[in-house]
């Protein structure tokens, strides 16, 4: 039961950062002209890893 709870977080939270990068994107593209990145897709591969992870 609570394997089940973590995998759906997990699932949740990795749904959430994908939202976060596209209502994101207008902010990293004027940081990208101004020469600096955004570390999302970091973030992203870290909780899509434990996400993948958990799954049975």
């Amino acid at each position: 039961m609570i394997s089940r709870v973590y995998r759906a977080t997990l699932f949740a939270l990795y749904q959430l950062c994908i939202v976060t990068g596209i209502v994101a994107m207008p902010l990293a593209i004027a940081a990208r002209q101004a020469g600096l990145t955004l570390p999302i897709h970091r973030l992203l591969a870290n909780v899509e890893e434990a996400y993948e992870t958990a799954q049975p």
